[in-house]
């Protein structure tokens, strides 16, 4: 919860994004503080859903995926959770998220071509439950996914590092 990120908080968390290979200790080293301290914030980053997750970012398109849709999906009433299941099923889809607005569910897929693509569209049109479709193929990424702004503003909302128990 971002309420439980302080400054130190912050500085940790821009040292993991920044030097994500980086050992444990060098990272106390780095900030100034003991590997216990470090362990116990990490730890508690984690318990409370601010760290979800460690590992490498991999690229769609250099895995044979260059193609990426954005896939709305209209759902019959009742059949969402459904639909949700299904959709994690096709593992072409690499997200899907409930929305607000035209359709029920917004998907990020990608595909090796656009013949994939209509393949994987067709797989989703015929999930029970589903109403239709409305795909829109991305051009180019203009903004990468990116965290480390929002993890740099809220580091300076906290203001500066304050001792506290980690």
């Amino acid at each position: 919860m971002a309420d439980s990120v302080d400054a130190l908080d912050a500085r940790i968390l821009r040292l993991l994004l920044e030097q994500p290979r980086t050992s444990a200790r060098e990272y106390a080293r780095l900030l100034g503080i003991a590997r216990g301290t470090l362990q116990a914030r990490l730890d508690r980053l984690e318990r409370d859903g601010v760290i979800t997750a460690y590992g490498p970012f991999l690229s769609p398109a250099a895995l044979g995926h260059p193609v990426l849709a954005f896939i709305h999906v209209e759902v019959t009433q009742g059949h969402l959770e459904d639909v949700g299941d299904a959709l994690a099923a096709v593992p072409e889809i690499i997200e899907a998220f409930s929305i607000t607005g035209a359709g029920d569910l917004l998907t990020r897929a990608v595909a090796r071509d656009n013949e994939h693509l209509e393949d994987i569209v067709q797989r989703i049109v015929r999930l029970p439950g589903v109403v239709r479709t409305r795909t829109e193929m991305a051009l180019r990424e203009r903004v990468p996914y990116r965290i480390l702004p929002l993890v740099n503003a809220v580091g300076e909302a906290a203001g500066p590092a304050t001792r506290r128990t980690p």
